[in-house]
């Protein structure tokens, strides 16, 4: 009997153990297994494209994988059962009204960039054109509800309780209303439907771009505050980790600064 056929064989077994050994002699900054992935979960554009841009200047030793998500709350909830190592999603005020009703810790870690909120028409071309009784659609969330309100306050359409600190009313908290303008408060996703069919509508920019708004051109009444600026959050413990500060770094970048600008979008770093 012949051994001939056991010969390639051998010689794969060998070519095996010589790859196996050369892999473990490898530097462990090559090795993919010791590359630290960072799960971010974000929305919409321009979230989603500044998670993009970061993944492709992330430093060596790190890679970014982008969690889609097509909701507001499920971003924080991934992030603090640990399923996700931070989000794009939202400003400080959103994070905060989630963490109270969560029991929840969230951290902003760095602002990344500002949003310029409006109310839209199809029928108006200012919002003090607003009829008697016209129908106005602001977000049903307490930190972009607070928003919508401020604005029709500033532009003298409404009035609210001087005993509300700024940027934090409910619409009980809605003293006058001189035109008795109905005021209705839907879920962010509803805000581009509503627009079809209210007199005017507070939007957020990632969503009136679907609609091919802008607030410069197609706003009725436009407002842009630091305290509304996107963020990048994770938990308070994982604040400090050296991945999320590689991501810091990544976010903050010329590239992802230009990436934004691309968009039309004002960096907030």
């Amino acid at each position: 009997m012949t051994t001939r056929p056991a010969r390639p064989l051998l010689a794969l077994a060998a070519a095996g153990l010589a790859l196996a050994l050369g892999a473990c002699a490898a530097p462990a900054g090559e090795a993919a297994s010791d590359t630290v992935t960072i799960r971010v979960a974000a929305t919409v554009t321009p979230m989603t494209d500044a998670v993009e841009a970061a993944a492709e200047v992330i430093e060596e030793g790190y890679e970014v994988e982008l969690v889609p998500v097509n909701d507001y709350v499920q971003p924080n909830i991934l992030l603090q059962h640990g399923e996700i190592d931070a989000n794009v999603v939202q400003f400080e005020g959103f994070m905060e009204e989630f963490n109270a009703g969560n029991d929840a810790d969230l951290v902003v870690v760095q602002p990344v960039y500002a949003t310029v909120v409006a109310f839209y028409s199809k029928s108006l071309t200012e919002l003090d054109q607003l009829p008697e009784g016209g129908s106005v659609v602001i977000p049903n969330d307490k930190s972009n509800g607070a928003r919508a309100l401020q604005m029709l306050a500033d532009e003298g359409l409404i009035t609210l309780d001087p005993a509300v600190e700024r940027f934090q009313a409910r619409l009980t908290d809605v003293v006058e209303n001189p035109r008795g303008l109905e005021l209705t408060a839907v879920d962010l996703l509803q805000l581009n439907t509503a627009y079809d069919e209210a007199d005017a509508v507070f939007n957020l920019p990632s969503f009136a771009r679907q609609l091919g708004l802008t607030p410069e051109l197609d706003g009725l009444a436009v407002e842009q505050d630091e305290a509304f600026e996107v963020s990048l959050v994770t938990r308070s413990d994982n604040a400090d980790a050296p991945e999320i500060a590689a991501l810091v770094r990544a976010i903050t970048s010329d590239h992802v600064r230009e990436r934004l600008e691309e968009l039309g979008v004002p960096a907030a770093f």
